[in-house]
């Protein structure tokens, strides 16, 4: 179950949230069987490269990385970020995710592409160079999610890459020139062989592994046998609600498009 947020009062001397990762291991303060992000106004570790994220609840929200691994202690315990989805409190966990998008920006730009000076920050989301006076942002990479209906059943995919037995929607990042309805249409006909039309769009969600935004889409299978692309996914099939196989973790979007198709389904 999720742990309640920190109250305004509970963090009144201690106002700064601090979002600490280790590569994807992200510490949490334990507060008897639950665990949230630790409220202080010293971060709980030593660190040097100190990043704003923004605030919540007026309480400004900080992040950092270290640079050897986190350790239980009796009051804290490093996390996965994935899995730490189940235990804090959503918005946190949305704020975790952009925290650990930034860390992920500041490593990779940290030198001028231009011309190879060392960067300075200028604001929480901009670096320049000092020499050329290039400027770089965080980069966000768009990626689509599609869930293709025939009849009473959708197609699952599992990908190659994935952690686990479970299976998803088809997935691609979008190319250069590509609207994203092109890229759904061009992404299951590369992975799966399959034309398909009534192209929607569902939502969309950051997803900071490392830095992405999936763009959900619905459509219609019109016709095709399902041919895998054999280097992206090693199984699909279409599936009704009664032979589901293992899904997604409710964290993503993929799993909030199927849970919404099954209670379309009814």
């Amino acid at each position: 179950m999720r742990s309640k947020v920190k109250s305004d009062e509970q963090c009144k001397y201690a106002p700064v949230y601090w979002f600490i990762f280790f590569n994807d291991q992200l510490l949490l303060k334990k507060e008897g069987e639950t665990y949230t992000i630790p409220c202080s106004i010293d971060p709980p570790v030593p660190v040097e490269n100190v990043l704003e994220v923004c605030s919540f609840r007026d309480v400004p929200c900080r992040t950092a990385a270290v640079g050897i691994p986190l350790e239980e202690t009796a009051g804290f315990v490093p996390m996965g970020l994935r899995a730490s989805y189940d235990y804090l409190d959503e918005t946190l966990h949305t704020i975790a995710g952009k925290a650990y998008e930034l860390i992920y920006w500041d490593l990779h730009s940290r030198f001028c592409p231009a011309c190879g000076t060392r960067t300075v920050l200028q604001t929480a989301i901009s670096k320049q160079c000092p020499a050329c006076k290039y400027e770089i942002y965080p980069v966000v990479s768009p990626a689509i999610l599609v869930l293709i209906r025939k009849e009473d059943s959708i197609l699952l995919v599992h990908a190659r890459n994935f952690k686990g037995s479970f299976h998803g929607l088809v997935a691609g990042f979008l190319e250069t020139g590509e609207t994203l309805e092109e890229c759904v249409k061009r992404e299951v006909m590369e992975e799966t062989g399959l034309e398909i039309a009534n192209i929607s769009y569902f939502g969309n969600q950051p997803w900071p592994y490392p830095s992405n935004l999936m763009v959900g889409f619905i459509a219609d299978y019109v016709s095709g046998t399902i041919r895998l692309q054999d280097e992206e996914l090693s199984e699909g099939a279409f599936f009704t609600k009664e032979n589901l196989p293992e899904l997604p973790r409710k964290l993503s979007l993929a799993r909030k498009m199927i849970d919404w198709w099954l209670e379309q389904n009814k």
